[in-house]
């Protein structure tokens, strides 16, 4: 019995795998708005019963696939963030940026994909909501943590400069991923410099 669950297990796993390819491929093929789960389904020579058990609509497939790319993300919004000088805080920070945008160009096709999802799919929007807030969150704190430090200028709110800089980076990473901006390393330079030189006391 314990053999036989393992099995059907191990197919369960298998099945997924097999749906989340088939709509990678549907999903660069046609891009997000065009496809539809009967063209995944058709993809992946699966039932609809079987397909609708994992998934209930393209927006799911889509926000899976996500998941992978995302936890990066979130590893990057997580960083250690504890400098002991305004240099290192400007290291730190221009570090985090060139891996956030880099992060991004090296998943350019699925950033284009979330890029048309967001605005026509609540759950894809909501999804990349939440790792917004993550970052905006996590800049808030380093903020005070360098405003603590004396490091930063304290007559600044932590949360508007947070908000403000997430969405420069964002803006950059959108830009980055169409393809219609500059050298990446010019970027992080120019952005690092104005950021840090704009919140902390040099």
């Amino acid at each position: 019995m314990s053999k036989l669950k393992t099995k059907r297990q191990l197919q369960a796993i298998e099945t997924k795998q097999k749906l989340v390819k088939a709509a990678k491929e549907v999903f660069f093929e046609q891009g997000f708005q065009k496809s539809t789960i009967q063209q995944i389904i058709k993809q992946a020579e699966t039932g609809y019963g079987t397909a609708y058990v994992y998934f209930k609509n393209k927006d799911d497939f889509l926000v899976e696939i996500m998941q992978e790319t995302m936890e990066q993300f979130y590893k990057v919004a997580t960083m250690p963030f504890t400098p002991s000088s305004k240099a290192e805080a400007e290291q730190l920070i221009g570090n985090q940026v060139k891996l956030f945008l880099t992060l991004a160009l090296e998943n350019k096709d699925l950033m284009k994909l979330l890029k048309e999802a967001i605005g026509v799919s609540p759950e894809v929007e909501e999804h990349w909501l939440t790792i917004r807030n993550r970052f905006i969150e996590n800049i808030t704190k380093d903020i005070q943590y360098a405003q603590d430090k004396a490091l930063a200028n304290a007559e600044l709110l932590p949360s508007i400069v947070a908000r403000s800089w997430f969405y420069t980076n964002e803006m950059f990473m959108w830009e980055l991923v169409s393809g219609n901006t500059q050298n990446i390393d010019d970027i992080v330079s120019h952005m690092t410099i104005l950021y840090t030189r704009g919140l902390y006391n040099f």
